[in-house]
């Protein structure tokens, strides 16, 4: 039993971090229904932007994840303006294939200015290198953080999106753009707020992923932003709560595959989760089918 618990609790540290990532995906396919495989890659820019902070500017732990947000929110509202607001009323698969050109565009760019080696963030000190004892079962001080920050910045989401003014106006604009834009809501402003906050989690997701695994690449958004798409649809993509209870639930079901079966089949059943829900609910845990008239 102090087995399962311990992976259970790193299975929850786990799935903070895929469900940041995945609210990013489901907030703007709520709003322009745009699958953005760049967004991994912003998450990866934000790994990059806390490790040049903690390494070569020597500042703490929540200045560089402020700044790594930051710059990533900057990014997400720079590639909406560039890449996606000229394809506004162009086809999906238009507006798809530029999504994974951006992506490309990101990660070899990034890869081409740091160079592909993997790098590590500074050891930790303090109390985020202390570890909590609760009988046989450790939680690092460093789980704890993670999993403060992640219901910190979802509570934050959820107040924005439903007790303010440019909340409302996302949640018109996903109901009905063009009834949105009758009312007076400034549509494009209305999506480029949606990327920025985000892109601003997958930042956040993207220096939280590296204190915790010590390790970053320029292609270490690929799987992580896979199984994070992957929790935004099991939960039902567009959703926000869906994307939350996604995440914890791909992060917990891929460390018990580990822990209890073998580590190498973790990535199998995370995507075997994403086959049976298309199959047997394809509109997610909380999604609702809708009938299209033709």
């Amino acid at each position: 039993m102090e087995q399962f618990l311990q992976q259970i609790i790193n299975g929850i540290s786990l799935g903070s971090i895929y469900a940041l990532v995945a609210l990013g995906y489901t907030m703007v396919y709520g709003i322009i229904k745009l699958i953005n495989f760049a967004h991994c890659d912003i998450y990866m820019i934000g790994a990059y932007v806390g490790y040049f902070c903690m390494t070569f500017l020597g500042i703490g732990f929540v200045p560089s994840l402020l700044a790594a947000m930051a710059v990533c929110t900057v990014l997400g509202v720079t590639i909406e303006k560039i890449a996606y607001k000229p394809l506004r009323n162009a086809t999906r698969i238009a507006v798809l294939i530029t999504a994974i050109g951006v992506s490309l565009f990101l990660e070899y760019g990034t890869m081409f200015f740091v160079k592909a080696q993997v790098r590590s963030y500074p050891p930790l000190t303090g109390l985020l290198a202390e570890t909590l004892r609760l009988g046989n079962i450790s939680v690092p001080m460093l789980q704890v953080l993670i999993l403060a920050i992640t219901v910190i910045l979802m509570l934050l989401l959820q107040f924005i999106v439903n007790k303010t003014k440019i909340g409302k106006a996302m949640r018109a604009v996903s109901m009905d753009q063009d009834a949105a834009e009758l009312m007076g809501i400034n549509v494009d402003t209305t999506i480029s707020f949606t990327f920025a906050l985000g892109s601003a989690l997958a930042g956040a997701a993207g220096i939280l992923v590296g204190i915790y695994y010590n390790s970053i690449n320029p292609l270490m958004g690929v799987l992580p932003g896979l199984k994070s798409f992957v929790a935004a649809v099991f939960g039902g993509i567009g959703i926000i709560p869906g994307a939350m209870i996604g995440g914890y639930i791909i992060g917990i079901v891929e460390v018990l595959i580990s822990g209890y079966i073998n580590s190498m089949y973790r990535d199998a059943f995370v995507f075997a989760i994403l086959i049976l829900i298309l199959i047997l609910k394809p509109a997610g845990l909380l999604g609702k089918n809708t009938r299209e008239k033709v």
